[in-house]
Parts: structure tokens; sequence; C-alpha cells
């Protein structure tokens, strides 16, 4: 069995899970506790230059800057893609509410950037039965959002020749089932205990609900894109919470004749009150939001987002901004194409010559041009493009 997340609450710390994530006493998430937990590898930098040497592309910027910083079996996969073999991604998106934040937002602007990278298919699912057994939604509403999500998923740019987009009530049967009870019947009700956390009091809709989310990594689950490339390789971008479906699945795939799953994690994306805080649904100024107005970005970051900068100027002049807990660079971090302007701010900010007021104003700046991009996308999207893009067929151009 890959190490698993027994979560023996004396020496847990921290809880991470696909539904839960909280540092120690509230604190920071400790990814390289977490690295150990899970028994996943670091991204260094060799791996980023062998991405872009292998795609005669720059890393992305998520790569570059740690984003993505996590990973199992990527060198195998890229290995094989050396040697001429193809691979495909998986990713998803549990759909529980209408309105996506930034944070929706990494996994797929990452995923498109890895699909034209590397040339290669995508599936995406949308777990609109997973959203039901967990939330308070009826199946009806779990269905709308998984449409409304869709669309904001086409905004981000991805090929319709190469991505098929699923939700799991239209899609699941036939041979994704059969893969789903092969999964099924060779997990515990311990070892899912030991993986999920789960408690006699769970119904049991969500201990039968891993194996939905292992099999889309298996070829075979989808036969009118991969008949005959039963041996194609997956790789799988996603938040590191997600790592226990995928060590369940890593364990039982070679039993039933598949490769392990690899994947590529992100970290989180910080809540705009700091890194100890949680980005919650219930708290609207805690996320920035796709559906936000400039004037709702301005007014969000100047009044929410969390500074490390000293509480008077004399003070900050001399002494810098706290760079470490600062929220508005690591939103820039993330969100800042520009390598050497991004290392600019750092310098002046951290050195107190920038103050807290102007390194916000360049946030959202890049904030509203990036939330209105999508916007603009986003509207374009019409009814029977989701239709398009959902509609179960071949993709003869998958691999060109």
């Amino acid at each position: 069995m890959e190490p698993s997340t027994e979560t023996n609450k004396e020496e847990e710390e921290q809880v991470v899970t696909p539904w839960e994530v909280a540092g120690k006493d509230g604190g920071k998430i400790d990814y390289d506790k977490l690295i150990d937990r899970f028994g996943c590898q670091r991204i260094d930098q060799s791996l980023i230059q062998r991405v872009e040497r292998l795609t005669s592309l720059p890393a992305h910027a998520f790569l570059r800057r740690g984003v993505f910083f996590a990973h199992r079996d990527l060198t195998e996969v890229l290995d094989g893609y050396e040697k001429g073999e193809k691979f495909y991604l998986y990713t998803g998106r549990g759909p529980s509410s209408e309105a996506l934040h930034l944070g929706h937002l990494i996994p797929f602007m990452f995923t498109k950037y890895l699909q034209d990278a590397f040339k290669v298919p995508l599936v995406i699912q949308l777990t609109d039965d997973e959203k039901f057994l967990w939330k308070n939604l009826t199946i009806d509403e779990c269905q709308r959002l998984a449409r409304e999500n869709a669309k904001d998923i086409i905004a981000c740019g991805f090929d319709i020749s190469k991505t098929f987009i699923f939700s799991d009530f239209n899609y699941v049967g036939g041979a994704f089932y059969r893969n789903m009870v092969e999964v099924a019947k060779r997990v515990t009700y311990n070892q899912a205990v030991g993986i999920f956390g789960f408690t006699g009091e769970d119904h049991i809709g969500k201990v039968s609900f891993p194996p939905v989310q292992a099999v889309p990594s298996f070829p075979s689950s989808f036969p009118h894109l991969f008949s005959g490339k039963e041996n194609l390789r997956c790789l799988i971008p996603c938040a590191i919470d997600q790592d226990p479906y995928f060590r369940m699945t890593r364990d039982v795939a070679p039993r039933i004749g598949y490769h392990k799953p690899a994947l590529i994690e992100s970290l989180f994306f910080p809540a705009l009150q700091g890194e100890t805080g949680k980005m919650s649904a219930s708290d609207p100024n805690s996320a920035i939001y796709v559906t936000d107005s400039a004037k709702d970005i301005k007014n969000k970051v100047n009044r929410h987002a969390f500074s490390g900068g000293q509480d008077s100027v004399e003070k900050h002049r001399q002494l810098g901004a706290n760079l470490e807990v600062d929220i508005p660079v690591k939103y820039l971090s993330f969100f800042l194409e520009d390598d050497a302007e991004l290392e600019h701010i750092k310098e002046e900010y951290g050195a107190g010559r920038m103050l807290t007021g102007e390194v916000k104003q360049r946030l959202v700046q890049v904030l509203t041009e990036l939330v209105e991009r999508h916007r603009a996308a986003r509207a374009n999207v019409t009814e029977e493009m989701v239709d398009a893009f959902m509609a179960v067929r071949p993709l003869p151009h998958m691999f060109d």
C-alpha cells in the first residue's frame, strides 16, 4: 500500500483531505511534512528544465515559481514521452458553487498549458454526484452547477478537438462502471477509513464514491476515446488535497493491469486574509471571484488582503515588508507573468522602498485584467458549446 493518511489526531497536526484543509492550530500548511506523509516528491529545477527541453517552451509561471511543487511518477511520464509515447491528462471540478474563485481556476490554467505544450488529450470530470453526497444540494442543482462550471472551464481556452468534459450523473455506466467495480472490490473498508477518515456516521454514499474519481485515470474508462490504447499513461494536475484519491488508485491500478496514474500537485491558493485563513464560500471577502467587478476587486484587495507591511510608513521604510506573510505578493507570484517585475517588487517592497499601497495597486491591475479577460471569454461560451465539449465522441486529432 502507498503511504496512507491515517489521521491519528494526536500526532496529526494538520488536516488535509479532499473535504477539509487546516493547518496546525489554524496556522500555515507545512508542505514539507505533507510531502513526507503523502509520500510524493518535490519538483526540482532539473525536472522543470527537462519539461522545457521536451516541450521547447518556457515552463509555466506556476511551475517556475513552485505553485505546482510536488509529483508522483512525472519522471516516468516524461521518459515515455521522450521515447514517443503519448499520455493523456485528467483533471476535474466538484461543482458546488455557481461562481468560481481564482483558486478554482489554477488547475485549469495549468492544465491548459500542459495540453498545449505536450499536445495531448484531456478528460475533465465534473463530480456532480460527489457534491450531492457531501453538500446540502439537490441532484438537479448539482447538475445545473456542473454545466455552469463547464462554461468557466471552457473559457480557460481548452482545445475542443482534444478535450472531453463529462459529468458523472450523465456519463457513469458501461466500461467506466466496470472499472469502478474493479477498484471497489480491491479497497477494504478499513483502507478507505485510513485514507479518507470516514466514520461510522458517514452515509455509505461517501464510502462508495472514491472509485468514481479513481477510474478516469484508466484509459479503458473512455472507450470512445482510447479504444485500443489501454496502455496509455495518465497525468493528473490537481491540488494536493486530492492526493488521497490517487494514493488509493495507485495502489489498485497494477492489480487490475493498469499503469499507476502520475500526478503533478499544487499548493493551496491562500485566502485574502492570509495563509491561515481559508477561502470560504460563506465569506465572499475571503476570495476574488471571476464574477467580481473591478470595483469589488479593488475593495477586496485594499480592505481584506493581509499585508506584511509595517504599521507606519517610517517603520516600513526602516524594516521593509515581511514577504513571507504578505498576501498581495503571494497573489502576484501566482498571476504576474513577468519574472523580472515580480523580483523587482519583492526586492523594493522587502527593503521598504515600496509601500503596501503600491503593491496592492499593482495587484488590483493584474487581477482586474485576468478576471475581465475570463469574463469576456465566458460570455462567448454558448449552451451549444457546452454540449459539444460534453458530447461522447471520438477525437480523431487528439494527438496531433
